[in-house]
């Protein structure tokens, strides 16, 4: 062969060989998704074995009762006569479809008692904690489907939690823990669970987050509405929460809450080192973040990694961040393979914001003086516990792929982006973007970023600030 040929042929396994790294893994995307959903056509009412539409009685024993006689029985579909219903706690089982149609207003309990205590994980520690309204736990093939409305009323919970944040636990230096001691109600929640819909329903004034994705795989969640704001600002009221749970499809969702919109979580710190469970092939596709804290948030808890993300056409209108990558130097974990793409933002605060010292005042956990840790409760010490080496703690964020992106309105900065002296922000793309804002911002600690038809239009003149950064080509 001759060395024109050679020359030739390696030219062109180069190119494929880069064509392949940005986007040969994303053949994986077409299969993510429940793979199957309950065929049972026989319908329960719940009114038939209890259920009360009086706005006043607590139907959560007569809901259980339907879904425990469909499943016994083989599976189908557990119903809803149209009206209100007052509920707590209920858990649907394998070959189960809850159907809540349009005339159907689920209203949550306020009465904490009616949530008991399960072990799952919140925030990326596992702990006692309250069940959700629904849970799906330890299931398959089950599904949560209607044009119907879940109020989970949680204004009780946001009131409880900042009683203790602001009157007890800040004037003690006790932030760091005072979210996992204020056990607040999720609305859904999935765990353990595999082949696992979600569809169509509206949720309202969730208590804490709203859908938690938790240890599962082969998920749908799609069309669903979140409006977590109309009873005020509830805090933490996070939309959709995919947390160490792997071949997860949202599309069609349009979330206004007050904390973080669509989220990808794997665990905190020493815990989650140890659980060691990523979230991996996750598409979020064709969705609308409104208010919220971030458009698409990674973290902040990175223990167990994620990896294999496509986020495409989505929107962010007045959203905290458009996209937004958290860690801390406790957390650990790898962020790679990450694909946001085909996104329009409207007055967000920070276009991209990438940090690996997040919120230090709750990233960090210190027993102030006067508490003895041998009678502290057991999740304080979990979160304690210091994560050895320390250089475990330290957390990589590498080869993110960011296209198509138009932005203006912005508020603060278009990019804020803060790596570490020991761990480089790596291999950071941005193809076809279009940004106007306040500020260009800034960047530190990063290694081998590239711009290509990038254009950032800053209203304070300052252009993009780069700093201990080395083989840049903005």
């Amino acid at each position: 062969m001759s060395e024109k040929k050679i020359l030739a042929l390696l030219f062109l396994f180069l190119v494929a060989n880069s064509f392949y790294a940005q986007n040969g893994t994303l053949s994986w995307a077409k299969k993510v998704g429940a793979r199957k959903f309950p065929a049972g056509t026989k319908v329960y009412y719940v009114n038939d074995y209890g259920a009360k539409s009086d706005t006043v009685t607590v139907n959560s024993k007569a809901i259980q009762k339907a879904i425990d006689a469909c499943e016994k029985n083989g599976g189908g579909i557990v119903a809803f006569k149209p009206g209100t219903y007052v509920t707590g706690a209920v858990f649907l089982k394998s070959n189960v479809h809850l159907k809540i149609d349009a005339g159907v207003l689920l209203l949550g309990s306020q009465n904490f008692d009616d949530y008991p205590e399960i072990d799952t994980r919140i925030a990326g520690i596992e702990m006692k904690w309250p069940a959700a309204l629904i849970n799906i736990i330890d299931a398959t093939n089950a599904a949560v489907t209607g044009k119907g409305v879940i109020n989970a009323r949680g204004k009780f919970c946001w009131d409880k939690y900042w009683k203790m944040r602001r009157e007890e636990y800040e004037p003690k230096g006790l932030r760091w823990i005072v979210d996992y001691d204020a056990k607040r109600i999720r609305s859904f929640l999935v765990q353990n669970a595999s082949d696992i819909t979600l569809r169509e329903l509206a949720f309202k004034n969730a208590g804490f987050w709203t859908v938690q994705l938790l240890y599962s795989t082969r998920l749908t969640v799609d069309g669903i509405i979140i409006r977590n704001n109309e009873d005020g600002k509830g805090p933490s009221t996070d939309g959709i929460d995919i947390d160490s749970s792997t071949w997860v499809l949202v599309e069609n969702c349009d979330i206004d809450c007050n904390d973080d919109d669509f989220c990808l979580k794997a665990g905190r710190d020493w815990d989650g080192l140890r659980v060691n469970r990523p979230t991996e092939y996750v598409v979020i596709r064709n969705c609308i973040a409104r208010r919220g804290g971030g458009l698409l948030t990674i973290g902040s808890e990175t223990s167990g990694g994620i990896r294999h993300v496509l986020a495409t056409n989505l929107e962010a209108h007045n959203t905290g961040n458009g996209f937004h990558i958290k860690s801390a130097t406790t957390r650990g974990g790898t962020v790679e393979d990450i694909y946001f793409q085909n996104i329009k933002m409207d007055s967000v605060k920070n276009a991209f914001h990438f940090t690996m010292n997040w919120n230090p005042s709750y990233s960090y956990s210190k027993l102030p003086p006067g508490y003895d840790l041998n009678t502290v409760p057991h999740h304080w010490k979990v979160m304690l516990t210091k994560v050895e080496p320390a250089s475990k703690g330290i957390p990589t964020f590498k080869n993110i792929y960011i296209s198509g992106i138009n932005a203006k309105g912005i508020t603060n900065a278009v990019i804020l982006s803060e790596g570490l002296k020991t761990s480089l922000l790596k291999n950071f793309n941005f193809t076809n973007i279009r940004l106007s804002g306040k500020s260009a911002g800034t960047i530190s600690f990063a290694e081998g970023w590239k711009f290509n038809k990038v254009s950032i239009k800053e209203n304070n003149g300052k252009p993009l600030s780069v700093t201990n950064s080395i083989d840049m080509d903005l």
